[in-house]
């Protein structure tokens, strides 16, 4: 067994289950996959979770289950907290363990630009606790408003915002809208949640800003037809427990909301900058280190950074997105690099092969772009569904996405609209009647 090459693994997310996959049943190769959590997460679809579409056992699955038929990987349940690059060591809570190659790809946080007293009142949506938690506030502002006597104070309670129109924030907005006009017609007896007011703020002069201004004027458009007021070229200055201030033109105007998710940034976890300042390498201003061509640490050819730790670039030197086509192509790249050095082969450097992208707004309304085509509508949504499908880990999985986002299509019903967690609520007053 001491001949094995070892290749750790930290990071249980695209990036890091698929370099795993790869490098699975590979002859001469020993992999341990660290990841502080015992579950791979299938992130895109996590918004469904904290909307409920979906529950968290729907889009989640046990790393030792995927990784089973790999009788060269094992899992570990562990905290990293550190590197040792010289003695080519992880350091984690209670132990260490030993590598050859190191493969690092923790994933990313969320990111409120300097102003991290916001996360308390606006949470962001990477985690299932996160979702569980937005999921929470949703569905309780609708139980305050229903008890509130005050109009003003009602009104707060019924206003949602959503601070980023990117993929997640417009994804997020939609199916508020939808919650809010469809799925809670005739729950309540004291307000009529369609005159809910949800709210997307965008900082740019459009929605989807990465997408071609066409895209984004339909993914728009699709949004109000929900019900939702898009507000672009807005910046965020404050937000507290009831309230949202934004600079418009240079005026700054109070929004009155109780309930604000965050959708605007995120930056890259904390492992990025310790491995960057145990090497020596640059991070730049999203906690992201930068890496070589071949996804390599300068001067540490055995030490490979990928997904949304990375800087990296595409061919025209463009920074590459933080999603999980390229965590997953960086996955497999590293793997095959892995097996070709211990062949003798030469690899060259990555190239991402941008196969498009797409976001759904709500029922049958999404916008796509694969090369140089350009849809939206129906087919996009059809388009979405296949995809996020597709690569979902496990079959169980998808069977049970399928039947329930065909109910869900059918009816407007979100079964899992269930407040858990600590209340907290402000008291309001009895009710009059």
């Amino acid at each position: 067994m001491n001949d094995l090459h070892r290749v750790v693994i930290v990071g249980g997310g695209f990036g890091g289950l698929y370099a795993a996959k790869a490098l699975g049943n590979a002859r001469g190769i020993a992999v341990t996959l660290v990841d502080r959590r015992n579950f791979y997460l299938f992130q895109p679809l996590l918004y469904q979770v904290a909307t409920a579409g979906l529950s968290p056992g729907d889009i989640a699955s046990p790393l030792r289950g995927v990784l089973r038929r790999f009788k060269n990987i094992t899992v570990l349940m562990a905290e990293v907290t550190g590197f040792d690059l010289e003695r080519q060591v992880v350091r984690l809570a209670g132990g260490e363990i030993p590598y050859d190659t190191l493969i690092v790809a923790a994933g990313s946080r969320h990111s409120y630009f300097g102003n991290d007293r916001w996360e308390a009142v606006a949470p962001g949506l990477k985690t299932i606790e996160d979702a569980l938690d937005i999921r929470r506030r949703i569905f309780l502002a609708f139980e305050a408003a229903e008890r509130e006597e005050d109009p003003e104070a009602r009104k707060a309670w019924l206003t949602f915002v959503v601070v980023g129109g990117g993929p997640t924030g417009v994804e997020l907005a939609g199916a508020l809208g939808e919650i809010a006009g469809q799925t809670l017609r005739g729950n309540f007896r004291r307000i009529d949640p369609s005159q809910a007011v949800v709210m997307l703020l965008e900082g740019a002069d459009r929605v989807l800003p990465p997408y071609p201004a066409g895209l984004s004027h339909k993914a728009q458009a699709a949004l109000e037809r929900l019900g939702v007021t898009v507000r672009t070229g807005v910046q965020v200055t404050e937000i507290d427990a009831e309230r949202v201030s934004v600079r418009l033109e240079g005026r700054v105007e109070e929004i009155r909301a109780r309930t604000v998710l965050w959708a605007a940034g995120v930056q890259a976890s904390p492992l990025a900058r310790m491995l960057g300042e145990a090497a020596g390498a640059e991070v730049d201003r999203a906690g992201r280190v930068k890496v070589t061509p071949s996804l390599a640490l300068p001067g540490k050819a055995e030490v490979l950074v990928i997904g949304d730790m990375a800087a990296t670039h595409d061919r025209d030197g463009r920074p590459l997105p933080g999603v999980a086509p390229v965590a997953m192509q960086q996955g497999r790249y590293v793997a095959r690099s892995i097996i070709d050095r211990l062949r003798g082969r030469e690899t060259g450097p990555f190239h991402y092969q941008d196969k498009g992208s797409m976001a759904t707004i709500g029922p049958a309304a999404a916008v796509a772009q694969i090369g140089a085509l350009r849809f939206n509508g129906y087919l996009a949504w059809l388009a979405w569904l296949f995809v996020h499908l597709l690569y979902i880990a496990e079959f169980d999985n998808r069977l049970l996405i399928l039947i329930q986002w065909a109910w869900n299509y059918f009816t407007r019903n979100r079964g899992a609209r269930l407040i858990t967690g600590s209340v907290g609520t402000r008291p309001v007053s009895p009710s009059r009647s």
